[in-house]
């Protein structure tokens, strides 16, 4: 669920780079206050990257500012927020919450239960914010498990129920563009779910794991296979993206639709040359 949507940093800009560090410490910061500091260890790429896209897109007052925090205790760090902060927030706890409770199943160890318990009384929170969006989550993950643990062989299932899911979590309103955000977060959300696929499938088969490309491992094409589905699906993205009206920080973002959301699949088939070429790859 997480990792897959971050920067790919070699080919950002300096400025884009303390840009994009300052949103992150804007939404670390968020997440401290609204759900205390241990909450901060959920702090991730996907939900700065939302962030930085609904900052784009709505343009709120944004406060910057410096400060110290538990993580950064000598070096005070610059840091930008806004009212979105929260929302992305609630968000990040959301999907954590679910992580854990994802980890807690396959694992049953300690960390992934102690994550699991943490997590409760924030996801609690946020679900009181946001009952109908928390409960189709719920629903769609749901689903999403149910048709895995039943060995489902019908791989566009678990893709689109998990594009379903990240939609519920891109639409921050039911406005105007609410709509184009929702299927910028379908898209992305099939991508995000294949791509995990393609990258856990040896330590799946391994394990004795699902895994929706399983069937499609013996085939000669298997990685075009593979790579022409992943790029129909960010085109799928992209294409909404694209139509947006944003007029800020318009770098970072195509930066991280066109290339860091590659950054894995790169590494894994060797083609680090690429890592450096940013959105012209």
């Amino acid at each position: 669920m997480f990792g897959y949507v971050t920067a790919n940093y070699k080919a950002l800009s300096e400025e884009d780079r303390e840009v994009y560090r300052r949103y992150y410490c804007g939404l670390c910061r968020a997440l401290g206050r609204r759900y205390g500091n241990l909450s901060r260890m959920t702090l991730n790429n996907d939900m700065t990257f939302l962030l930085i896209l609904l900052s784009s897109l709505y343009e709120p007052d944004e406060k910057e500012g410096k400060g110290r925090c538990i993580l950064h205790p000598v070096k005070r760090r610059a840091y930008i927020q806004s009212g979105l902060c929260a929302y992305c927030a609630d968000m990040t706890v959301l999907l954590a919450y679910h992580k854990a409770m994802d980890d807690r199943s396959d694992d049953g160890g300690l960390k992934s239960t102690a994550g699991f318990t943490a997590l409760k009384k924030p996801y609690r929170e946020v679900k009181a914010l946001y009952p109908q969006k928390a409960d189709r989550i719920e629903g769609y993950l749901a689903e999403i498990g149910d048709y895995e643990a039943g060995d489902g062989q019908d791989i566009d299932v678990p893709v689109n129920l998990s594009g379903k899911f990240l939609g519920e979590v891109f639409r921050y309103r039911d406005d105007a563009w609410g709509g184009d955000l929702q299927a910028l977060g379908e898209g992305l959300g099939r991508f995000i779910y294949l791509m995990d696929a393609y990258d856990d499938l040896a330590a799946d088969e391994n394990r004795g794991r699902y895994n929706a490309l399983g069937q499609y491992r013996e085939q000669d094409d298997f990685e075009a296979f593979c790579e022409e589905s992943l790029l129909m699906m960010i085109a799928e993205c992209t294409s909404v993206f694209e139509t947006l009206p944003l007029e800020n920080h318009l770098s970072i973002l195509r930066n991280v639709l066109y290339s860091g959301v590659w950054m894995r699949y790169w590494q894994k088939n060797g083609k680090r040359g690429q890592e450096e070429q940013g959105d012209e790859a």
